[in-house]
């Protein structure tokens, strides 16, 4: 996988496109600003902007990118630019990766959740019929270039959903990290961002790890699922039914991995107590805990999840903060 950097400004960004040519950019309209200013410096004349929220993410907003890029007359050797969250790396990863049978792209992640997750792996796709990530591609970034400075133009609430993704690595990985974060974590507010980098660094570190021994999912990568079968299931359940407010996607992490927190100590995975010492870390941190619908509700899509094999649910255990397993 390509290089993965993390800076407080896009200064070599600048210089890194700079080897570039025929460099096509397609950002979230909410980063304007930032896309223009890297447009600007690093003299990309050809730029795309999209409306990056889940009811977008679609195999029409990949049809309209590489519409885009057929009227720019874009080639085999173009280069392409993703500015914006993890929705716009997903799509227009994805768009990339099967454009002319594959041009070269990378991604400039612009929120929390995206710098610690979604930007980092090779992974892109876009949803069909309100189920996650069901159409798309493992194809790497050549780099991930994350700045701090737009996380101090998100919302708490926008901020506060990267946290559950990076939780989620440190309870695989490190109860060390996982006890660092909790408690860093909760003083955190968009004016004193900085105070992240070493954090972001290691759940990148961590990320990059697991994806270069394990690039396609075959074994040690799947633990990387953890809080998301349930998660998604919960992103399932409030499109389809409509409500007023939808949870973000590391919100419905966060209660996903309270789920399975649960039945890891059920099945015997876990010894009694640490859902709860989970659950009230994360809402320390702001995070929701509890399901929006009853458990049953989301039998449906729990069952057609992307992560099952032969008809079974898969999920990924907790033995303890630091040590997960995935389901046999």
């Amino acid at each position: 996988m390509g290089d993965v950097i993390v800076r407080s400004d896009f200064s070599d960004l600048y210089e890194r496109l700079k080897q570039y040519e025929n460099v096509y950019m397609v950002y979230d309209r909410n980063v304007e600003t930032f896309a223009d200013e890297i447009a600007e410096a690093a003299g990309i004349q050809a730029s795309m902007a999209i409306d990056a929220d889940g009811s977008n993410k679609n195999m029409d907003t990949v049809l309209d990118i590489c519409r885009f890029l057929l009227a720019m007359d874009a080639d085999r050797r173009a280069f392409v630019l993703a500015v914006g969250g993890g929705t716009t790396t997903d799509i227009v990863g994805f768009a990339a990766s099967i454009y002319k049978r594959g041009v070269r792209f990378a991604f400039v992640p612009t929120t929390l959740l995206a710098q610690v997750d979604a930007s980092i792996g090779g992974k892109t796709g876009v949803n069909l019929d309100s189920f996650k990530n069901l159409i798309g591609t493992f194809s790497f970034a050549e780099f991930t270039y994350s700045c701090t400075a737009p996380l101090r133009t998100l919302s708490q609430r926008d901020l506060v959903s990267g946290y559950a993704e990076m939780l989620k690595s440190f309870i695989i990985c490190s109860s060390e990290l996982y006890e660092k974060a909790v408690a860093v974590l909760p003083s955190v507010t968009p004016d004193n961002v900085s105070v992240l980098v070493d954090l972001i660094q290691a759940t990148q570190d961590f990320k990059t790890g697991v994806v270069e021994r394990d690039p396609h999912e075959k074994g040690e990568r799947k633990c990387l699922n953890l809080g998301h079968t349930y998660g998604h299931a919960v992103e399932w359940w409030e499109q389809t039914h409509e409500c007023e407010v939808e949870h973000t996607h590391g919100e419905a992490v966060a209660i996903g991995m309270v789920k399975v927190a649960e039945l890891s100590e059920e099945l015997g995975y876990a010894q009694k107590g640490l859902a709860q010492k989970i659950a009230a870390d994360l809402r320390r941190c702001g995070l929701p805990t509890e399901l929006p619908c009853p458990a049953e509700d989301l039998a449906e899509a729990l069952t057609k999840d992307k992560k099952n094999v032969g008809g079974k649910v898969k999920f990924v255990y907790i033995r303890e903060i630091g040590k997960v397993e995935w389901s046999a």
